[in-house]
């Protein structure tokens, strides 16, 4: 009697984890109701881990990883690469028909890039309400959790606070010969201002600057606020607003300047559709869009909640057209080149 009850337990347990491993990401994101959460949690501790594919720094996302493992005791397996490596391998592998991964988190490029592919599979989660409402899309695929920031930055001690420009025409002036520069790869950066500017005045208006002013060109976002930091760069037209920031705070002479338009550079967190661990695919995502957003401003990262972390004020942030740039990458990445490195 014993025996035979033995082994109902253990049809009835083995029948248990069969329904969940045979579910699908897409089965997962259709959960609803007042039991959601616990649903995710408890079919992800029955699959045990979660892998993961990211271009965030090791150091952020390892806190990160470890936050989620210790709530919930799903181990979480990191690959860790650059997007563009992220994103071939990503491509390589679903087009291959292969399940390996479950959830990405990296640029909003390659996630727009992935939801063309067909590689996403969209969620519906109340949690998007907290964060700031250019950070969700239609199609439901990914959502932006952090943000890089654009905004002009320079060395206090190389411009006089009433000598930096407040307007993008200031930059012709002759007051700033030799002491402008811009970021190697900021390609993004460029097709938002020069769409927004009218294409033809926006390319004129770069193009008048190199000639006038010259233009440093540097490879790095933190090298090059390190540049303006030590006065080697005296202004930047491109810099990430939240490394400036934490370099003022701990006394160096750098100072931003939010010239409008300002654009954003979102990161974004997706759920693979061939997730071969949904229920820990989709708590991830949660748990990105809520604990994960207080541990990217504890790391000094912009979060998308700004609840966490306001805008500076009177600053209205754009979104990097993610499309738009898709759609014609080799016409900007031709004629950024073009502007800035080919005349420099």
């Amino acid at each position: 009697m014993m025996f035979r009850g033995l082994m109902a337990a253990s049809a009835l347990l083995f029948a248990s984890v069969s329904a969940t491993s045979a579910q699908t990401a897409a089965d997962v994101a259709a959960l609803k109701g007042p039991d959601r959460m616990e649903k995710l949690i408890q079919g992800a501790k029955r699959e045990g881990s979660i892998n993961i594919y990211t271009s965030a720094t090791l150091e952020d996302m390892t806190v990160i990883s470890g936050a989620f493992e210790k709530k919930y005791g799903v181990k979480v397996k990191l690959w860790r690469g650059s997007s563009e490596d992220l994103s071939q391998r990503t491509l390589a592998e679903f087009r291959a028909g292969r399940s390996e991964v479950d959830t990405y988190e990296t640029t909003g490029l390659a996630m727009e890039m992935f939801h063309r592919e067909g590689v996403l599979q969209a969620i519906e989660t109340p949690a998007t309400a907290n964060l700031m409402p250019q950070a969700s899309f239609p199609h439901k695929e990914w959502v932006a959790t952090r943000l890089n920031i654009f905004a002009m930055a320079y060395n206090t001690n190389s411009i006089a606070r009433k000598d930096a420009p407040t307007k993008w025409d200031d930059l012709l002036d002759p007051k700033f010969k030799n002491k402008i520069a811009v970021e190697d790869g900021s390609i993004d950066w460029f097709s938002s201002i020069v769409t927004a500017m009218g294409e033809e005045k926006g390319l004129k208006f770069f193009r008048d600057i190199v000639a006038r002013n010259g233009i440093s060109v540097r490879k790095g976002y933190t090298l090059l606020a390190n540049l303006i930091a030590s006065g080697e760069v005296p202004l930047s037209m491109t810099a990430y607003d939240n490394r400036i920031t934490l370099m003022k705070s701990e006394g160096a002479p750098v100072e931003l300047i939010y010239m409008p338009p300002v654009f954003g550079q979102p990161t974004g967190i997706g759920v693979a559709k061939r997730a071969p661990h949904p229920h820990a695919a989709v708590l991830f995502y949660e748990f990105m869009l809520d604990e994960g957003q207080k541990l990217y401003f504890e790391r000094g990262v912009n979060p998308t909640n700004t609840k966490i972390k306001p805008l500076p004020p009177g600053v209205e942030i754009k979104f990097v057209d993610f499309p738009q740039l898709l759609d014609h990458a080799d016409k900007w990445t031709k004629l950024y080149r073009e502007v800035f490195v080919a005349r420099r």
